[in-house]
Formats: C-alpha cells, sequence, structure tokens
C-alpha cells in the first residue's frame, strides 16, 4: 500500500509526486502515456521559470525524467474507479488495483460532459471499463461509444468474450476495430433504461437495444471517478490547501479550476502533497 496515490502524470501530479518523495512518503502515479498530454502538444513554452523557450514535449520530458529517478512508482494505466475503504483508497485500473492512504486527483481538464442518463445507469448497465466488466456481459448485447485511444481494442475483447458488440462513434472507424464489428455513426447518445437497469442507447434518437454499455473515454469524470466528491462549475472544488470535500483527497491542477496554466498546476501540486504529508502524520 502506498501512502500517496496521485491520478495524473502532468505538472501538477509530477509536482506532488516530487515533493511527496522528499518527504518520504510512497507514491504511485497512474497516468496515460505522457506524450499524449495536452501540454506535449504545445509547440512554444515561454513563462514556466527557469525553462524559457521550451516545446511542451521538451518540458513533459523533463518532468517525467525527474519523475523517473525520484523513486515514485509510475504506473501507465487509466482509473477507473475509486473506493473509499475507511482506511485507504482503492484505485482500479483496466488491469490492476492500487491501494493508497490518500488520494489526489491532478486529472487535467474534466472530460466531455457526462451523456443523458450515463450516471443514472453507472453500474446497472454502464461501464467505464471492458477489462473490469466484460465477463458480466458475456453472450449479451453491448454497446462501446468509444473514444479514448483504446476504445476499439477494448471493443474487439467484448466481442472476443462472447458480447454481440455494436461501436458507436462521432467520426471515422477506427483502423483498429475488427470488421466483424458493426460500427455507427451518430452526434447525440443517451442512455435510457427502465429505471432499474439500461434497456437502449438512444443515438441520434434511434433506440438501439443494449443490457450495456460501455463509455470509453480518454479519463472518467471526477465525480463519476470518486463517489460523493463536491463539485463546482465544471471543476473538483478545493480550499486553499487543496483538499477536496472528501477526508484524505486532495486536487491540484485544471481539474481544480482555472487558470489553466503549467505554473500554477505545479505550485498547487506542491500544496496538496505538502497537505497531504501533514494529514498523513495525524492520521497514522
Amino acid at each position: 500500500m502506498f501512502d500517496l496515490l496521485i491520478i495524473g502524470g502532468g505538472p501538477a501530479g509530477i509536482s506532488a509526486a516530487l515533493t511527496a518523495v522528499n518527504r518520504r512518503r510512497s507514491v504511485l502515479v497512474l497516468s496515460n502515456d505522457y506524450r499524449a498530454n495536452p501540454l506535449a502538444k504545445a509547440p512554444h513554452v515561454a513563462n514556466y521559470p527557469g525553462l524559457p523557450d521550451v516545446t511542451g514535449m521538451q518540458l513533459m520530458e523533463a518532468m517525467h525524467a525527474q519523475l523517473a529517478r525520484s523513486g515514485a512508482v509510475l504506473a501507465d494505466a487509466k482509473a477507473v474507479q475509486v473506493i473509499d475503504m475507511g482506511d485507504r483508497f482503492s484505485v482500479a485500473t483496466p488491469s490492476d488495483v492500487y491501494e493508497g492512504r490518500s488520494l489526489l486527483l491532478a486529472m487535467g481538464q474534466a472530460p466531455a460532459a457526462a451523456l443523458d442518463g450515463e450516471r443514472e445507469y453507472l453500474g446497472r448497465g454502464v461501464s467505464y471499463c471492458a477489462t473490469c466488466d466484460g465477463m458480466l456481459y458475456r453472450k449479451k448485447t453491448v454497446v462501446v461509444l468509444g473514444s479514448g485511444p483504446d476504445a476499439p481494442e477494448e471493443a474487439n475483447f467484448l466481442a472476443s468474450i462472447g458480447c454481440a458488440v455494436t461501436y458507436f462513434g462521432r467520426g471515422e472507424r477506427p483502423a483498429a476495430l475488427k470488421e466483424e464489428i458493426p460500427y455507427r455513426k451518430a452526434l447525440k447518445y443517451a442512455v435510457r433504461g427502465d429505471g432499474a437497469r439500461m434497456t437502449h442507447l438512444e443515438a441520434d434518437g434511434t433506440a438501439y437495444p443494449a443490457e450495456g454499455a460501455f463509455i470509453l473515454r480518454a479519463g472518467v469524470a471526477a465525480d463519476s471517478l470518486v463517489p460523493g466528491l463536491a463539485m463546482e462549475n465544471g471543476h473538483i472544488r478545493v480550499d486553499e490547501a487543496m483538499r477536496t470535500s472528501l477526508p484524505g483527497v486532495y486536487a491540484a491542477g485544471d481539474c481544480a479550476g482555472k487558470p489553466y496554466q503549467i505554473a500554477k498546476a505545479a505550485g498547487q501540486g506542491n500544496i496538496a502533497a505538502l497537505e497531504a504529508d501533514r494529514w498523513l502524520e495525524t492520521n497514522r
């Protein structure tokens, strides 16, 4: 079990990890490939102290090289569920489960808004992880709404275990999607059900019967990932010490509000790690 679990490997998460390690805390950082981070796509960063006139990729490479040397553990994985176990937090990814005494959310800007009916049927037909929940839908009809990079692979997995899969998207058919999986293109989606469970997906007004919907984005919205987390204007609500509404849970960076600036994210990560260290000391 780790002292601090960090979800997000951008400037806020890395800054927090470095600070926590310096405080002799064990740290795990859960992050997608840093090359997919929006910062890595910036052609020019001119206002980060000490590193003038660098590209976003150069800055991310420097940060991750420092993280790799720090002693923190880095896992290339997407967090799909957080469970408060009372004395620890359990974070599930498509392939593993990690435990930590405290949790920092540093996930960047919020992903797309939840679909109509998505939260209502979460756990009752709606899932964010095919690897985690796929076997529950074996031999059943499911839909995959894919916008994350791993969505075609997860749809292929569902088909391989016997699910009847239809893949939905807003763009062109993904090249990695198996030929035998039907593809449907629509712009507006909603999850519908009978109040107890999901019964169908509505796509541009057409109903597609399904017992399960796998909504596979690059990241899970914070308040879907962590039940009970207070939000404000689309961001995680925090105080001056980066504490959220839940004890032992902190947030930093873009997910905690504007301005969306690298230096601000790094500073908030530092503050959050210091506060987590204090909380860990008083809750041993």
